[in-house]
């Protein structure tokens, strides 16, 4: 669903990219209180695992694909926060290196792709696992149910701002229709990669799921033949061996990344995906223009000047995969390093 320069016109596209800026604001003084010792090494390796996913688009209908936009899975593992910081780093890096999604169009694309389905994707997630028994398979039911209502979201939320702003003249009720048809199936693919991948880490590793977190039942003690509650205790410094698993993870979520991104994206459709083929079809691309990072050596997801088709695509993705999870570290641990500054005591002297 990236949007291209020239679907939404200046003005609007200016206000949605105020309105990102003002969403990427928030979200890193909110992850703040996020990023931990668990969820601060993840956070850069779910950027790079949402930018080799978003490479492998599946058949939905007829001449139709889609792709995962990633908010419901970022916002369940690392919180919804960071998560809309996941998202929007992917964007970035998709947006100035391999011209998808429009530069001028970035503002839209954080809005809709980042915004709009981590925080649907959230308030969903939320609302279930307080009313579902707390289990793991609620967390991995909660967050499929969560990824597909967050899909038609984004879709509705693109409607809106082409009803606003774009560039022709289309019924919107035709193109509201239509898009939230193709992506409500598109949603169900979303839904079952994020539930997967959910379920994936929570078999190994469930304290790293940042949606699973409080899920265990408050301890009791009988006191006076009343049950109270056990007090909490402060939580305790992460132990080598949690840290050495936690690597062990992040580098089987890296070569997974690498893996989907540098070889079975090689066999993802070629068909457009929903917002392409809607646009095709309502004439909604009448005035789409050329990308500004269209020579770029990475444009298209090819590495310009290797002929070979599977290796120009492999690298391109490899080198995606790279760039996003160090852009993403980089991002996630300087907001890391604030968050220890802020909360730092103050030391004090006695005369």
């Amino acid at each position: 669903m990236h949007v291209p320069d020239g679907f939404i016109d200046a003005p609007t596209s200016a206000a949605a990219g105020a309105v990102a800026a003002a969403a990427v604001a928030v979200s890193l003084r909110g992850a703040r209180r996020e990023l931990d010792e668990r969820t601060a090494p993840l956070a850069g390796l779910v950027a790079a695992f949402i930018f080799a996913v978003q490479m492998l688009n599946f058949p939905v209908a007829a001449g139709t694909s889609g792709h995962l936009l990633g908010g419901a899975l970022a916002a369940i593992l690392v919180g919804p926060y960071t998560g809309v910081l996941c998202v929007s780093v992917v964007l970035l890096m998709q947006g100035i290196l391999f011209a998808d999604g429009g530069l001028t169009a970035l503002g839209v694309n954080i809005t809709v792709m980042g915004c709009v389905t981590t925080v649907v994707a959230y308030a969903v997630f939320r609302g279930l696992v307080k009313v579902l028994p707390r289990t793991r398979r609620s967390v991995t039911a909660a967050s499929f149910a969560a990824a597909v209502l967050s899909v038609p979201a984004a879709a509705l939320a693109f409607t809106l701002i082409y009803w606003i702003g774009g560039t022709t003249d289309v019924a919107i009720g035709k193109v509201a229709t239509a898009m939230v048809g193709v992506h409500v199936l598109i949603g169900i693919g979303e839904a079952a990669i994020t539930a997967l991948t959910v379920g994936a880490v929570i078999a190994v590793r469930p304290d790293l799921v940042y949606g699973a977190r409080g899920l265990q039942q408050q301890l009791k003690l009988r006191v006076n033949g009343e049950l109270v509650d056990v007090p909490a205790v402060a939580a305790a410094p992460v132990p080598a061996a949690a840290r050495s698993s936690h690597r062990k993870v992040w580098l089987a979520g890296l070569a997974t990344s690498l893996v989907l991104a540098g070889v079975v994206s090689f066999y993802a459709s070629a068909n457009p995906d929903g917002l392409e083929k809607v646009a095709a079809d309502k004439g909604i691309d009448a005035k789409v223009e050329d990308h500004a990072a269209a020579d770029s050596p990475l444009a298209d997801y090819g590495v310009k000047d290797v002929e070979n088709a599977r290796l120009s695509g492999g690298l391109a993705g490899v080198i995606g995969v790279g760039v996003t999870v160090v852009a993403g570290t980089g991002v996630f641990w300087a907001v890391r390093r604030r968050r220890t500054q802020d909360v730092s005591p103050v030391s004090t002297t006695v005369a």
